[in-house]
């Protein structure tokens, strides 16, 4: 979240120091941070610059997509699909039985993209989602199909609904966000707190598959935890700014990776 917040878009590198500094506010230890930079850095996450005896972290194309990505699933869709237009996205596939990764990697990608699982290998998600795209990055357009469809007046969609998801574990992930942040606040450092409420808010999105909510139970909880978290980072921005302007040391970028 560090990243998203204060070097995504803006072609700026990050001292490795000043991100320990700066996660050490939220308990991070500096062994953790610093490991979890070259982590990222082998996996084509970041690129780093040397600048004297200081070294920076910055973002490779790869990891500013997913941040975009992260970013418009927070602040673009939110977690209440109120305008559902009444489609499905339906894919179903049939992969060899010894092709155990490419079926986790596919169940994965689907689930990430708000599929489940209606019945064997038939998936379905609401709207139109690009799943298409899925299948070929994953080379397994041969053994997929992907249709766009909706429901005949025979199906009880709530039922269909509560079949493919598990609307009990989505419902308890937005209950333990309203009750770790409703409230006296649980940080009082404004830069933990903001970089804190967007992790655990998009933890509890990231796996949402945005339900419509006509077909939802009564007092859905993602209702309440998406305007209390709007209304916290709100609050949380300026003193959060503040603090990083003064915290962390940030350079101009060019992507060359240094040892």
């Amino acid at each position: 979240m560090l990243l998203g917040d204060f070097v995504l878009d803006r072609g700026v590198c990050v001292h490795s120091g000043s991100a320990v500094d700066a996660l050490g506010r939220l308990g991070v230890t500096a062994h953790a941070t610093r490991s979890t930079l070259t982590r990222m850095v082998h996996r084509g996450l970041l690129h780093r610059q040397r600048d004297g005896r200081r070294m920076y972290y910055g973002l490779t194309p790869r990891a500013a997509a997913l941040l975009h990505d992260g970013r418009a699933r927070i602040w673009e869709t939110g977690a209440v699909n109120e305008n559902w237009d009444g489609t499905w996205t339906l894919l179903c596939f049939s992969l060899p039985e010894a092709w155990q990764r490419q079926r986790h990697d596919l169940r994965s990608r689907l689930a990430w993209s708000g599929f489940g699982p209606l019945q064997g290998g038939l998936w379905l998600a609401p709207g139109e989602v690009a799943a298409q795209d899925i299948v070929e990055e994953l080379g397994l357009s041969a053994h997929a199909r992907v249709f766009h469809a909706r429901a005949a007046d025979l199906t009880d969609i709530g039922a269909m609904v509560r079949e493919a998801y598990d609307l009990t574990a989505l419902a308890a992930r937005y209950q333990s966000f309203l009750s770790r942040w409703e409230g006296p606040p649980p940080l009082s450092d404004p830069l933990a707190a903001r970089l804190t409420l967007i992790a655990e808010w998009h933890d509890a999105i990231r796996r949402d598959p945005r339900l419509p909510v006509e077909h939802l139970p009564p007092e859905w909880p993602a209702h309440r935890a998406q305007s209390l978290f709007r209304t916290l980072e709100k609050s949380y921005l300026p003193p959060a700014r503040a603090i990083a302007a003064d915290l962390l040391d940030l350079r101009f970028g060019h992507g060359i990776d240094e040892a």
